[in-house]
């Protein structure tokens, strides 16, 4: 009969996205992980084949969690729905930066399975509330978050630390002026 295991899967997932969440995707070796388990390596990979395994479960719960932390601020009602949504995104740079980083700054070549964290969410509200196609609409979205997304990454990468206050009064500028040309076209 073989030795009851000293962690379940779901421990050593949640062991390692703490670990990912203070030291970055990329510092995670087995060896680490086997520290912090105070044990050797083979309970890794008795629940998983190999580290790819776990490192996708790490993204899988990085991305429900970041779904959570967008679902928390707009909940908040402090914005309208879809600036809370952009807030949230630069806000989770900013207090989560190496969470951050894994799902917004890595390179995805090759990736087959991306998922988009639920951005119909955003278009239909663009749709709705502007008026216009779904077409437009995700373009309106994507200038808008190439916008949010440079604020995140310069507060996740310490380029640039500005209040929230100031980060709001631009994206309400700029969500302003691209609702203003969307209107026109």
């Amino acid at each position: 009969m073989p030795p009851i295991p000293k962690y379940t899967k779901q421990e050593i997932i949640d062991i390692a996205f703490d670990f990912v969440k203070e030291n970055g995707y990329d510092a995670l070796t087995a060896r680490d992980l086997a520290k912090m388990l105070n044990t050797s390596t083979r309970p890794i990979f008795t629940a998983f084949e190999n580290m790819e395994e776990l490192k996708k479960e790490i993204i899988y719960k990085t991305e429900n969690f970041f779904i959570k932390y967008k679902k928390d601020e707009i909940k908040k009602q402090e914005y309208p729905e879809y600036k809370a949504s952009g807030i949230a995104y630069i806000r989770f740079a900013k207090e989560e930066k190496n969470l951050f980083k894994l799902l917004f700054m890595r390179d995805r070549t090759g990736e087959t399975d991306v998922k988009e964290l639920s951005i119909s969410d955003e278009i239909n509200f663009i749709t709705k509330n502007l008026l216009i196609s779904d077409e437009a609409a995700e373009k309106f979205h994507i200038k808008m978050w190439v916008v949010m997304h440079g604020f995140a990454t310069m507060l996740a990468t310490g380029y640039l630390d500005l209040d929230f206050k100031t980060i709001s009064n631009i994206t309400s500028e700029v969500y302003n002026a691209l609702k203003d040309g969307a209107k026109n076209e």
